[in-house]
């Protein structure tokens, strides 16, 4: 009984996180589809635009940069002080929320790094997808840290 209830969060963990993945990646494809906030390419596919418009490439970076920041920190946290502030005796839920941040990261940096027809200035983000790619892995390897910590104190 004390396993399932202790599975519970982890399953309402991995449940947020996947539904975040899809919900990014519909509404990249909705609004890269329908042309709202897409780079302007009137002058070619590697045509400056303003630095300041959010483009869609731009917005998908930023939420994976930002899932991936906050996993880093939730996975130090882990790390550094697994018995405290994530609800969890030996903090588990941390690093497994950390690696689920991670994940997401990843995803959503490798979809605009691979998505993106042009380099930096472009409005295609891929500075930002690169940010995420690198803060992802950062934020795996804490959050790996501290699950294989937390299966030494069990």
């Amino acid at each position: 009984m004390n396993s399932s209830r202790a599975s519970a969060p982890v399953r309402r963990v991995l449940t947020v996180a996947a539904a975040v993945l899809v919900g990014g990646i519909v509404l990249a494809l909705l609004l890269g589809g329908t042309g709202i906030g897409g780079p302007a390419a009137a002058n070619g596919p590697a045509a400056a635009i303003d630095a300041y418009k959010l483009t869609t490439g731009r917005l998908v970076s930023m939420v994976g940069a930002l899932a991936a920041l906050a996993g880093a920190v939730i996975g130090g946290l882990a790390l550094t002080r697994p018995s405290s502030r994530t609800g969890t005796s030996n903090g588990r839920l941390g690093a497994i929320i950390a690696v689920v941040a991670g994940l997401i990261g990843l995803a959503l940096g490798g979809y605009v790094v691979a998505a993106a027809k042009g380099g930096p200035g472009t409005g295609y983000g891929i500075v930002g997808g690169v940010v995420a790619l690198v803060v992802g892995l950062i934020s795996l390897g804490l959050g790996g840290l501290a699950i294989a910590r937390s299966h030494r104190t069990r």
